[in-house]
């Protein structure tokens, strides 16, 4: 199945529900999100020539226009690369060279990077947008490769995760099951990067029909979440624990105490326990935890709300440090290097397999027969399992900065 059909059945479903906007205003209702993914999809193949398989790449900093163009890329069947719009122009030649991009959407136009470019708002752009279609979703399978996500290097070069369709709609179902319900009322905010998995975030929301804000910032910042929390209400959100610790922080100062805030899922490194004790202090119980990575993305284990908060349990301290249980339908294991399995509360590396995990790594089958073994991901990470299957990370491969919501490794 193509994404792009979740946001086609929404549009039909309520078609004029608010879907997008910038900050407070609206974008564009269900009927208009779908109709302009619609267009770019047909003015990608008409314009530039792009095919089923092609990819095309995001160079962007967060807007309402990345929702557009990554279902307008996926209507028409091909393949989003997402590129993080902090990257050097090194970086991301790197990335376009290797992934044999088409064609790159840029903020400026003016990228570079050796292949055609078009820009945001630009006379280009706007004809891409408005290109006359009732084209319906390119049908594939679920292997249909959808998502080009480049890792940020911990080892040698960026490698590209191959995430299809199937992995896309999996994880989405995880996240519906084990971490959050969306719903048509509900607003997801996008103060962490959509070229990460800010962007994956989306997809449960579109699929719900809910509404989807980017900040006017078009990134983090405190006091601007919580007006946008107290304007829409029922507000969903990512954060990287260090985005939570300045929340928390000015929250305090300035009197808000979480209004207008459903959940707040937080991962990508580590939280540690004052913090997250702080938060549900002044918020509630409205955290949430996901352990993902690029290989597996927010579909390895995860936290709900509840188990976050809960303290009732002899071992609430040992469990809120960690980073939870196995989701729905994912199977995690921490193994010796011969892959046998550990007992509970020793370390090693841990494992995982479903059908979140990637089809490999772009043009990399070296890489992709190490960290794939029977089906199993090696994730890189070194934790442990208690007795109830709740697992602890302990190390890393390599020490991860975080800044924005976004892993750089040193």
């Amino acid at each position: 199945m193509n994404i792009a059909s979740w946001l086609a059945a929404s549009a039909l479903r309520a078609p004029t529900a608010p879907a997008l906007h910038r900050g407070t205003r609206l974008w564009s209702d269900y009927a208009a999100f779908a109709a302009t993914a619609r267009s770019i999809g047909r003015g990608l193949a008409e314009t530039y020539g792009v095919a089923p398989g092609d990819r095309v790449a995001l160079f962007l900093k967060n807007c309402p226009e990345y929702l557009e163009a990554l279902f307008g890329i996926w209507w028409c069947g091909a393949v989003a690369v997402p590129v993080n719009a902090k990257l050097h122009p090194k970086e991301l030649a790197y990335i376009l060279e290797d992934s044999g991009t088409r064609l790159l959407v840029s903020d400026s136009g003016s990228a570079g990077g050796g292949v055609p470019e078009i820009a945001l708002g630009g006379a280009e752009w706007a004809a891409l947008a408005a290109t006359p279609s009732t084209d319906p979703p390119f049908r594939c399978g679920d292997e249909h490769l959808a998502w080009l996500f480049y890792t940020s290097g911990t080892t040698g070069r960026p490698k590209g995760v191959m995430l299809t369709h199937g992995n896309l709609a999996f994880m989405s179902l995880c996240y519906a099951t084990d971490v959050d319900h969306p719903g048509p009322d509900q607003t997801i905010l996008y103060p962490a990067p959509m070229s990460h998995g800010g962007g994956l975030y989306a997809l449960p929301y579109v699929r719900a029909g809910a509404r989807h804000s980017v900040p006017d910032s078009r990134g983090f910042d405190a006091q601007e979440i919580a007006a946008l929390a107290t304007h829409f209400g029922d507000c969903v959100y990512f954060a990287a624990p260090t985005m939570i610790r300045r929340q928390i922080e000015w929250s305090r100062a300035a009197g808000y105490a979480g209004e207008g805030i459903r959940t707040v899922v937080y991962g990508g490194g580590p939280m540690y326990a004052r913090d997250i004790d702080d938060a549900l202090g002044l918020y509630g119980p409205v955290f949430a935890q996901i352990y993902g990575q690029g290989e597996s993305p927010m579909t390895i284990t995860m936290m709900s709300r509840a188990m976050v908060a809960d303290e009732s349990h002899p071992n609430w301290r040992d469990r809120r440090n960690s980073v939870g249980i196995a989701q729905a339908g994912v199977e995690v294991r921490v193994v010796a290097d011969d892959m046998t399995d550990l007992d509970p509360g020793e370390p090693g590396q841990i494992v995982v397999r479903g059908p979140s995990v990637m089809a490999g790594y772009w043009q990399n089958p070296d890489a992709t027969r190490e960290t794939l073994r029977d089906g199993w991901l090696r994730t890189g990470d070194v934790g442990h399992l208690d007795a109830d299957g709740f697992l602890t990370l302990t190390d890393r491969v390599k020490d991860v900065i975080i800044s924005g919501g976004t892993n750089i490794y040193p």
